[in-house]
């Protein structure tokens, strides 16, 4: 049932005396704007406008809307993530809320990949590709931000380091050893790629600063410190087991399905764009991502994503 037209009004009266506003001043306004429309409000022009080909290839139209699509739904997932973890009075009933929704967004990114898998032409592709060199969806920031917002740091350190950790470590030291770094670093000679060292001038002074703003408020640390009866309530623990299966197995699972099918002919597998050994740096068995470590048994964490092969 809509509201009394001058309990409105009032209503409308007291906001704007409260904010110290002239209220005739403000009713007038209100009678000269433009009712809002669909299009202004989705800026559905400067949306459509942002897709830029370097070539005449189609399917490369298909390849940017398809990561621009990505990147949205990547923040949607952030969007959650920082609510939880600004959440002062956290409730595991609030936190399993926030988790589906989380959820969901990983899921639709991992489903909607055969776009990419199916939805191009591998010769367009491998044509067209080589005008994105040396860029590569390793620089996808709002990836490491989902990340940083979701555990430790130490838990994404490289697997042939994660053991093997200084004794006395800060931050900037776990993200010259992140898991990461593989894509572009060269462990022997610890010389970094251009792919690399430009993402980390984009983007490390930004991780770094989030990272130092979540360590002890991202998903892990949140769920650590619930009381124990809210802590313990099933229905988080598996909420917060999908988002590690569905963001550290399955995500990285189709994605190197996708890049299998335009960089691997079975007889010689193609370089990424940027240059990274893309087979071991996107398999999940090799890096052993897991946000929640604590959720997971030992047996669970030695098969880590075997059953998903």
């Amino acid at each position: 049932m809509m509201e009394n037209i001058d309990n409105l009004q009032e209503k409308i009266k007291e906001k704007y005396k409260s904010l110290n506003l002239d209220v005739e001043a403000m009713y007038k306004g209100l009678l000269h704007a433009k009712p809002i429309t669909y299009w202004d409000y989705i800026e559905v022009e400067s949306l459509l406008s942002l897709q830029k080909p370097r070539t005449d290839f189609p399917d490369e139209m298909v390849f940017i809307m398809y990561h621009q699509v990505t990147e949205l739904l990547l923040k949607m997932m952030t969007h959650e993530m920082k609510q939880v973890c600004d959440n002062d009075s956290l409730t595991a009933d609030f936190f399993i809320n926030k988790l589906g929704r989380m959820n969901r967004y990983i899921q639709m990114l991992a489903n909607s990949f055969d776009v990419m898998r199916l939805g191009m032409d591998p010769n367009q592709y491998n044509e067209f590709r080589f005008t994105l060199t040396p860029a590569s969806g390793f620089q996808c920031a709002s990836f490491r931000f989902a990340e940083i917002y979701s555990t430790d740091l130490e838990n994404l350190a490289d697997s042939r380091l994660k053991n093997n950790l200084a004794d006395n470590y800060d931050i900037p030291y776990l993200f010259e050893n992140i898991y990461w770094q593989a894509a572009g670093k060269d462990y022997k000679t610890g010389k970094k790629s251009y792919l690399l060292t430009q993402f980390e001038a984009k983007y490390l002074k930004q991780f770094i600063e989030l990272a130092e703003e979540y360590k002890t408020k991202n998903l892990w640390q949140k769920y650590i410190s619930l009381p124990e009866n809210e802590k313990n309530k099933p229905e988080l623990i598996q909420a917060m087991k999908e988002l590690d299966i569905e963001f550290n197995i399955k995500w990285p699972l189709v994605h190197l399905r996708a890049a299998e099918q335009y960089l691997d002919n079975g007889s010689k597998v193609i370089e990424a764009t940027g240059g990274s050994e893309w087979k071991k740096y996107l398999h999940p068995m090799y890096q052993k991502r897991v946000f929640f470590p604590g959720l997971w048994s030992k047996e669970e964490m030695d098969n880590w994503a075997k059953e998903y092969q």
